[in-house]
């Protein structure tokens, strides 16, 4: 039987989802919990994969289990797993469901805030005493939804075959000092988020203009993009099925 888990992690302390050798991710935690609480070695897989850092509102992954499951799985994982990771729920799906495969999008958001603020250091990137032109920042994020090829914002060296993705949403909201970024698409390279955020934060500061960020996205050269920004503001906030 498979069983899909929805959860979400505070990514501070974990070299993100993926499992990786010498250091503590999101996806060993998950494995030695859904192994300790139905007491078989069991190995989860997840949507996607969240760099170092990351943190996700909502994350999916699914295992495999030779028997139905009883009780209240939810608590009984949370009572194992370490605090900033919570389940929200346990569920059957249908054998061949797929928690990374099947998924259909998934929208990620980045906060800035502008300014100091020593509540949100774990969870936003602060600039001190910058101005940015979020009408314009805007703009340029607009252009994105009319290309697929997005090498310029991936990492270098990786092992994906192609560098299309399909983005149906992407914008700058600001309330006050908290400066958000909204992305769908449906899939993400790696690094692609922070790589485009920081390019735009450019445009806000002038640094770049909007012909110029649509030449960093034709040019598919991620040495012509900007930064990649903190992954501390970056929040997976939904995947899709």
């Amino acid at each position: 039987m498979r069983y899909f888990i929805a959860l979400s992690y505070n990514g501070k302390n974990y070299h993100g989802w993926q499992i990786q050798p010498d250091v503590i991710s999101v996806q060993e935690k998950l494995n030695d919990a859904v192994s300790t609480v139905f007491q078989q070695k069991i190995a989860v897989v997840g949507a996607g994969r969240t760099d170092t850092g990351v943190h996700a509102k909502q994350f999916f992954a699914h295992f495999d289990i030779d028997k139905k499951l009883e009780g209240d799985n939810v608590h009984k994982l949370n009572s194992v797993l370490p605090k900033d990771i919570v389940v929200s729920k346990v569920f059957l799906v249908d054998d061949e469901t797929h928690a990374r495969f099947d998924a259909k999008s998934r929208s990620y958001e980045y906060t800035i805030w502008l300014g100091r603020n020593p509540f949100l250091l774990d969870f936003s990137w602060q600039i001190h005493s910058q101005q940015l032109d979020v009408p314009l920042m805007n703009e340029a994020a607009k252009i994105l939804l009319e290309y697929t090829d997005f090498e310029s914002f991936s990492k270098v060296k990786t092992d994906v075959h192609t560098f299309n993705c399909t983005i149906t949403e992407a914008k700058w909201q600001q309330n006050g000092q908290e400066l958000t970024f909204y992305i769908s698409a449906n899939r993400f390279l790696r690094n692609m988020v922070r790589a485009i955020v920081g390019t735009l934060v450019d445009v806000g500061l002038g640094k770049i203009t909007v012909t110029d960020f649509r030449a960093i996205i034709e040019s598919k050269n991620r040495s012509n993009a900007g930064l990649s920004v903190p992954a501390k503001g970056l929040f997976l906030t939904a995947v899709v099925y």
